[in-house]
């Protein structure tokens, strides 16, 4: 027999669950299918800033993730040999500290709220196909349980929350675009938090290429994350142990705030993680969270974007799922958003999530920060949104910092500029990018994009172009 519903979404994590509790606060029905249970773990550096707080303050959900335990990090800071910004956060909406929450304790709290609010969640259902009518328009699922057993539900709007590799995504040939292949990969472990009197700072530093940083979080556990090069991806397959504690005896400080902590979980790790865009909806379905659109996660956007984009796809389709015209117009103004607002984080993301060793230049932002009395603050803005990578790594400003660093006795002439011409032609690729963004932009407001073969970021990471820096779109603040 064939189930029926306003809504199917595949996928019931961060976007998932969003977009469920929106949808059924309106009043429509909806299912929710996931292969998983919960609480389940996911691969997730689960990062909050304070604009996380918020979003999962719209959703419902924040004090059931507040019970967690998580400390909340009231003062964070980047370090480089020899320097650290360090400092309060940002304030967002009346919200001064981030925080950082294991996904087994988040998604169960989202699934748990969006039940609350009305929706069908279903653990151990994976989606094999889609149903389409005599249109064309995607008019439900097809679905297997672990029994073998299969069924069907017809809805009005199947949404794609299933991460990355998204079944949904492949089964509508959504195409990807504006590629970017990463050129870090990533390696987490937790740990048994000693030091209870640094368990309200999150820490980054850099030396040489490598990225490293602490984020303490809930059960009296932090996180310690490394992003190296992906070409050292090798040393990390052959020994991970050996590899994860070399690189944390060769970063003074990341040592010293290890010094005691002892490792309770194995190491997780991702190699290939490229960031992209995807053709988040056409006749009958819609793409969210990670299945639309990646970023790099050097910055930590993930999730509350798949809160807030998630739960505005279910606002802006409630009114319309009984008017297909309607309803595919919503979709389109809905797609063009996210893309507007992620923008100009996704080409900072991939910036910073670039394979560089620490310019000169950057040695003197690093130093010019750390004298300003709100200097971590100002970086905090970047990351919460509140102002754009444009305004706080303005012209003037990196032409202050090159002169500073031409004046430093201690730099190589021939480096600094070396780093002037990169960053020079990086910035010129970056408004190229965006430009050809704004173009496919105004022809998706216009006509649907076909499908194309390639809907898998993985394998098209050939098509990639090279990202730039410093957006210089309108800042935007939710």
């Amino acid at each position: 027999m064939t189930e029926h519903t306003d809504v199917v979404i595949v996928g019931g994590r961060c976007a998932g669950s969003a977009a469920a509790i929106a949808l059924a606060r309106r009043g429509r029905s909806v299912v929710v299918l996931d292969s998983s249970s919960f609480p389940s773990d996911t691969l997730s550096t689960h990062l909050f800033f304070t604009h996380h707080w918020a979003e999962l303050e719209r959703l419902g959900a924040r004090d059931r993730v507040m019970k967690l335990g998580a400390p909340l990090h009231t003062r964070a800071g980047l370090g480089a040999p020899g320097v650290e910004v360090v400092g309060p956060s940002s304030v967002y909406e009346g919200l001064a500290a981030g925080g950082c929450v294991r996904r087994p304790g988040v998604d169960l709290a989202l699934v748990e709220t969006a039940r609350e609010a009305g929706a069908d969640v279903r653990e151990h259902v994976r989606v094999t196909d889609l149903v389409s009518d005599h249109s064309g328009r995607a008019s439900g699922v097809r679905f297997r349980l672990r029994d073998g057993s299969t069924g069907t539900i017809s809805a009005k709007l199947v949404i794609g929350a299933d991460g990355r590799r998204s079944t949904v995504a492949r089964l509508v040939g959504a195409r990807a675009h504006h590629l970017w292949p990463n050129q870090r990969m990533m390696a987490y472990a937790y740990y048994e938090d000693v030091h209870a009197d640094r368990r309200d700072v999150a820490m980054q530093w850099r030396q040489h290429d490598d990225l490293v940083t602490v984020f303490p979080c809930d059960g009296e556990q932090l996180v310690a994350l490394q992003m190296p090069p992906v070409r050292r991806a090798d040393d990390y397959r052959a020994d991970p142990v050996a590899t994860f504690d070399a690189t944390i005896a060769c970063i003074p400080p990341y040592a010293e705030r290890l010094r005691g902590c002892r490792r309770v979980s194995k190491i997780r790790m991702s190699y290939s993680h490229p960031s992209y865009f995807r053709h988040s909806q056409g006749p009958g379905w819609a793409l969210a969270g990670d299945s639309g659109h990646f970023k790099d996660p050097v910055t930590a956007q993930g999730m509350r974007d798949a809160w807030r984009f998630g739960r505005l796809l279910g606002e802006a389709v409630a009114p319309h799922l009984d008017d297909p015209d309607r309803l595919d117009r919503a979709l389109v103004a809905w797609e063009l958003d996210r893309d507007a607002q992620c923008l100009p984080m996704y080409q900072w993301a991939n910036l910073l999530g670039r394979d560089d060793a620490i310019s000169p230049i950057e040695f003197a932002a690093y130093r010019w920060f750390a004298a300003r009395p709100n200097g971590f603050t100002e970086l905090a803005d970047v990351f919460n949104r509140v102002r754009s990578p444009q305004q706080v790594f303005s012209p003037a400003r990196v032409l202050r910092w090159a002169a500073a660093a031409a004046r430093d006795p201690g730099v190589d002439r021939r480096e600094l500029w070396q780093t002037i011409r990169r960053d020079v032609r990086r910035e010129a690729e970056r408004i190229v990018e965006m430009q050809m963004f704004e173009r496919r932009r105004a022809v998706s407001a216009r006509t649907p994009a076909p499908p194309d073969r390639c809907s898998e970021p993985d394998g098209c990471a050939d098509r990639a172009r090279t990202p730039v820096v410093h957006p210089r779109s309108r800042p935007h603040r939710p």
